[in-house]
């Protein structure tokens, strides 16, 4: 086995060897391995991007498995607290989970992938201990001395028991968006069973599959997101650990995502209609179905011909065009897309860990968002496009000195 990557060839949910390949896009570097300028002479390694679909119990999945310290340890660039929306979305998030379920007053709430700790700080402030686990480890010993006690490891099973052993049991253990990023699904979710309180929840939210389908969100398949989560692969999963999904809610983070609400088999909540009724409209649309992902595969190439074209177009008339955002998923957007520095001038990003760096693959370089007013380029390809409302917003100045905002998604299109 290589040591870097290897194919994975049964399904992470149910074990079954029924895959089908129904995506392939452009190999590409690791989305998040931002370079600095001493490294751009130096060889990047590019990994498949191909996305199965198992026939047994219709999850969608990655292919090839990346070495995950080559994804998340040490150099780890991304941290939600430099978004206000995500800091805003987790206030709301902590203050909708403790109206809705009654959490024992000075109870452990636990964090899987917890990155910098902007989550757990909304529980901590509201009286409870907190305790985070995110393997990234530059990340998780900062949120350690900002008042958020981290474990720097990746979770699993046997941390599960280690940690239940040191900390006593969680009543409520969160994740967001980590559950995308684990090969091992079954050893996670056996270890959240052995920390969680037997009137414990478990409450985890992931990017939908129905809403990457409905949208054309292509660029949500890199190398960290191992897994394209839908509610009907998941209720016999959960089954199968001796757990229940009891309640589904559909979110708006990452451009649409749900917040599914997990316990142990028998404990005190009751099923509600929502799982049930996402089920019916997912099979209404077909994700349980391949041929549906290879019609997803025809419409990103509708998307690619269309942005192309208006890029193309514009740097012909001598058009400045820059990029606002560089989130993993604009790696595989720009690489499968061919957007290179012929065609994108700079990015800029309001991550201060990545400025002064560039993309992998292309190159590019990363800029802070004042620059944007020292070189005013023409156009802004908003990358990060789950926040292009607010990214617009901020930058009206932008847009009153002439420059535009383009859309690349769900259909390319300058913004009037």
């Amino acid at each position: 086995m290589n040591v870097n990557f290897y194919r994975k060839n049964s399904c992470r949910l149910c074990n079954s060897k029924k895959l089908e390949d129904v995506i392939e896009l452009s190999p590409t570097p690791p989305g998040n391995n931002f370079l600095s300028k001493k490294q751009l002479n130096e060889p990047e390694c590019f990994y498949p991007l191909v996305v199965r679909f198992c026939q047994n119990c219709a999850h969608v999945q990655l292919a090839d498995v990346v070495n995950p310290e080559i994804l998340f340890q040490d150099d780890y660039k991304y941290v939600s607290g430099t978004s206000s929306v995500f800091v805003e979305h987790f206030r709301q998030y902590a203050e909708d989970v403790l109206a809705q379920f009654r959490i024992p007053a000075g109870a452990l709430i636990a964090d899987i992938g917890s990155n910098d700790g902007t989550c757990l700080r909304f529980f901590k402030e509201a009286g409870f201990n907190v305790l985070g686990v995110d393997p990234a480890t530059e990340i998780a010993a900062k949120a350690a001395v900002e008042g958020i006690p981290t474990v720097a490891d990746f979770f699993s099973e046997s941390l599960g028991k280690e940690l239940l052993a040191e900390y006593g049991p969680a009543h409520l253990i969160t994740s967001h968006n980590a559950c995308a990023h684990i090969d091992d699904l079954v050893g996670l979710m056996r270890g959240v069973r052995h920390w969680l309180a037997d009137d414990g929840l478990f409450i985890f939210e992931v990017g939908y599959l129905l809403d990457v389908y409905s949208n054309t969100w292509f660029d949500t398949v890199y190398h960290e997101h191992l897994d394209y989560h839908s509610v009907k692969p998941l209720v016999p999963f959960f089954e199968s650990i001796n757990m229940e999904l009891f309640s589904v809610k559909r979110v708006s983070p990452q451009g649409g995502s749900i917040r599914l609400h997990v316990q142990k088999k028998g404990g005190p909540h009751l099923a509600d209609p929502s799982v049930k009724e996402l089920i019916r409209l997912e099979e209404d649309i077909g994700l349980d179905k391949a041929e549906t992902f290879r019609v997803f595969s025809d419409k990103v190439n509708t998307v690619k011909i269309a942005l192309s074209e208006i890029l193309k177009l514009l740097k012909a008339q001598g058009m400045r065009i820059a990029g606002y955002g560089a989130p993993t998923k604009s790696t595989t957007l720009l690489t499968h897309f061919g957007l290179g520095d012929n065609i994108l001038d700079f990015i800029v990003d309001d991550n201060p860990l990545k400025q002064g760096k560039f993309t992998p693959g292309f190159h590019i370089p990363i800029m802070g968002p004042d620059e944007l007013y020292k070189w005013k380029p023409d156009y802004l390809v908003v990358l990060a496009w789950n926040f292009a409302e607010p990214i617009m917003e901020k930058h009206q100045k932008y847009k009153n000195i002439g420059g535009q905002f383009i859309l690349p998604m769900p259909i390319a299109h300058v913004v009037e």
